[in-house]
């Protein structure tokens, strides 16, 4: 089986897998209990909320746990509005947001809030002048997503915090994708909140963690909450943080060396393909600066999305369509309609996303699969004479 579906979810490392069965068996109390079990759990919970602040440069009170990304980017959202309701009636998104926190705005939108869509180039990225444009004086709250999950580009979080802290705007970033991938400085970028998971990063799945700024306000969704410090109720997952941390100092201390292996097999992948790149369209450009390597959104001309990805599965290679968030939908993806992309063009999207174990021979091995695809579908004959007519007439 050739995996790369990575943005949908990673596998568990062996590390936190061990971390994580250890955990389990040896720190099972309660952390809120009173008694030396408890407390002892408690020591490990601390631990690894420290260890996990550190790589994100914030500090360890800043850092409550969840059960994922989803329940992170809401359960943020929800406390910081509620904790600035009272100085306005204007919100901040985009177009490109996870259906998560779409769906936290449009709940706004029902309540009387208002709400600005800010839209993106043909890349997916968010123009700072629209942005700034968008503000008003009553404006108390933006999301922008740092980077998407279907195309993987990278949003200009550090700019886009200056701009709302200038204007006393909190600021809330859907950092799921880019956390282990891309390095995250809080404390240069000028952000309030931000959301990350665990089995993004090669960590349990069901558990995520979210920043909140100590400088920031926000009030408890859930009134008598006392678990996390009022921020969600529940007993934490113990076990599964544990071995989440440990996923997350593995990756980011691997992060230089992850990134450009990603960028290596993107390339390799693209001139595997180079006998078809004129029927290819990738989605999100090409700037280092602005796209996370692993994510390759593609179309294919005269090949639907879905054909592809079923075409692969039966040959062990298992891709993805978009969001994980979305499967089963028959609208188009959320990064199709944002960037403006006609139902055929949409229906023609899908997803490679790399990760740590992928091989540059399951690269080459996929590439052959999808041009195998391509000529089967057409009724080509895969020979170099044939290829250059149909190149030519396809011109």
């Amino acid at each position: 089986m050739i995996y790369l579906d990575h943005a949908a979810t990673t596998p568990m490392s062996r590390t936190a897998l061990d971390v994580y069965v250890k955990a389990a068996e040896e720190f099972f109390a309660n952390p809120s209990s009173l008694h030396e079990q408890g407390d002892k759990t408690k020591q490990l919970l601390d631990k690894c909320r420290s260890e996990l602040s550190q790589l994100i440069h914030a500090h360890s009170d800043e850092i409550y746990f969840t059960s994922g990304g989803t329940e992170s980017n809401i359960r943020a959202l929800q406390s910081l509005y509620l904790g600035c309701k009272d100085k306005g009636n204007h919100v901040i998104t985009t177009v490109l947001e996870h259906p998560s926190v779409q769906s936290f705005f449009v709940d706004l939108e029902k309540n009387g809030v208002e709400v600005t869509y800010l839209g993106v180039d043909t890349n997916g990225v968010i123009s700072i002048e629209e942005l700034e444009k968008s503000l008003r004086s009553d404006t108390i709250l933006a999301s922008i997503q740092h980077i998407n999950s279907e195309i993987g580009v990278i949003q200009p979080i550090r700019e886009i915090g200056n701009l709302l802290k200038k204007h006393g705007v909190l600021f809330h970033s859907d950092c799921v994708q880019s956390f282990g991938k891309i390095p995250i400085e809080v404390d240069t970028f000028s952000i309030d909140a931000i959301s990350i998971s665990s089995h993004k990063v090669y960590g349990p799945k069901g558990v995520g963690a979210v920043y909140l700024s100590r400088n920031t306000p926000w009030k408890a969704v859930d009134a008598f909450t006392s678990h996390e410090g009022g921020f969600r109720p529940g007993t934490v997952n113990t076990p599964g943080i544990a071995a989440f941390t440990t996923a997350a100092v593995d990756a980011v201390h691997q992060l230089d060396n992850s990134i450009k292996y990603m960028w290596e097999l993107r390339a390799l992948l693209i001139n595997e393909l180079s006998d078809i790149s004129h029927l290819i369209t990738i989605e999100g450009g090409t700037d280092s600066e602005k796209q996370l390597p692993h994510i390759i959104g593609l179309g294919i001309k005269g090949i639907e999305g879905q054909y592809m990805l079923l075409t692969l599965d039966r040959h062990g290679v298992c891709i993805s369509t978009g969001s994980a968030c979305q499967a089963g939908k028959q609208d188009p993806s959320i990064a199709m309609k944002a960037l403006g992309k006609s139902t055929q063009e949409a229906k023609r999207f899908f997803r490679i996303s790399l990760g740590r174990h992928t091989t540059q021979e399951e690269i080459i091995e996929t590439a052959k699969q999808m041009k195998a695809c391509v000529y089967e579908k057409e009724g080509i004959k895969h020979d170099r004479q044939t290829k250059m007519a149909w190149g030519r007439t396809e011109k």
